[in-house]
């Protein structure tokens, strides 16, 4: 065993985390979806929501039988809602083609919906004793860090070249103990600013703590310019209620419940009148910036008292109040911009 992974193994076994709710389990279905939802996403965001899956769906036959509207519901919050689709989505392809039950080979599990090769990996080697390397973000900085690699992790290059060195360096044995000390490791010791590498069991042969230069490895994603969008949303309001409406299956806030939204405040009747109503008058409330990786959405909301229509033009809306809006699968700027506009609290018209 190299120095590098019985190192690792020694510290993970006595200073890594061992209470997490998802360790200490070979259940792939429990693996997989603490894996999902830790992508891009900490820890202490992930457990609420990880146990509250759990006790609604709490295995993977339970999971695909449920309507992909409650399974939003429940990720509502979470974020990047493409990894709550394909979750659903791989549940269903499991219970079709594989059984009900994850396969155990790595590279069967990579072909299914959402799986990339790292979350794979390292479901086979939680679950089934692969011995197979993972690289999450976690990993390719220790390992950028250690082995002083100069150029971004994200480049196809470097992201070979970091796959060959994170497989010459796995242990004969004892992969499951490696792979979980790497991820604890990053979480906790190495990570993306202030490291503490005095406590780390890997420091006498970092090339980035011998140099100084903890802060410039690994190297940052070249800073673009995020374009911007503007967008009117109208919160629609009579008798106590809002409307919403479903939002394409694919796309932002896919699959979720969002406001009717217009390129201009003009629109607005329009608008109001493809969905079965008529404003009665508007309130314009405080724009709101939110941050997508590839964007950035300014949100002007309008407040709309209405009154309805004989008959409505579009049968796709949903007018809930505000008990219904609590549990509704909304983005989580929709639904802080309704708790700040007090729509939860008080929808009078």
């Amino acid at each position: 065993m190299s120095s590098f992974a019985s190192r690792l193994i020694r510290w993970q076994k006595n200073h890594g985390r061992h209470g997490l709710p998802w360790q200490n389990t070979r259940d792939p279905y429990r693996v997989w979806l603490s894996e999902i939802m830790l992508q891009q996403t900490q820890v202490s965001t992930v457990i609420p929501y990880y146990l509250r899956f759990l006790d609604r769906f709490a295995d993977l036959p339970a999971l695909a039988a449920a309507p992909l509207e409650e399974v939003m519901a429940l990720w509502s919050g979470l974020g990047y809602y493409a990894r709550a689709r394909n979750l659903h989505a791989c549940a269903r392809a499991i219970m079709a083609e594989h059984g009900g039950a994850f396969p155990p080979s790595p590279d069967t599990i990579a072909t299914l919906p959402g799986i990339g090769r790292s979350t794979a990996n390292a479901i086979a080697a939680f679950c089934f004793g692969a011995r197979v390397p993972i690289l999450d973000g976690n990993v390719k900085r220790l390992l950028c860090r250690h082995n002083g690699i100069e150029d971004f992790p994200g480049q196809s290059t470097v992201d070979r070249e970091l796959w060959r060195l994170a497989e010459s360096l796995l242990p004969e044995t004892d992969v499951h103990t490696y792979i979980q000390a790497q991820m604890d490791l990053g979480a906790t010791i190495c990570k993306r600013s202030r490291p503490d590498c005095s406590k780390c069991p890997l420091c006498a042969n970092c090339v980035a703590h011998r140099e100084g230069r903890t802060d410039e490895l690994p190297v940052a994603r070249p800073r673009k310019t995020l374009p911007k969008r503007e967008v009117t949303l109208l919160i629609l309001l009579h008798d106590r209620r809002v409307l919403l409406e479903a939002r394409p299956p694919a796309g932002i806030w896919g699959g979720l419940l969002s406001l009717p939204e217009v390129v201009v405040a003009a629109d607005a009747a329009k608008e109001a009148r493809r969905l079965g109503c008529s404003i009665v008058s508007t309130i314009a409330l405080p724009r709101v910036t939110h941050a997508f990786t590839h964007f950035k959405l300014h949100i002007s909301p309008l407040l709309c008292p209405v009154e309805l229509l004989a008959q409505a033009a579009d049968n796709s809306a949903r007018w809930l109040d505000g008990q219904a809006l609590g549990s509704a699968p909304l983005p989580a700027p929709i639904r802080r911009l309704l708790e700040d506009s007090g729509i939860f609290t008080d929808t009078r018209a």
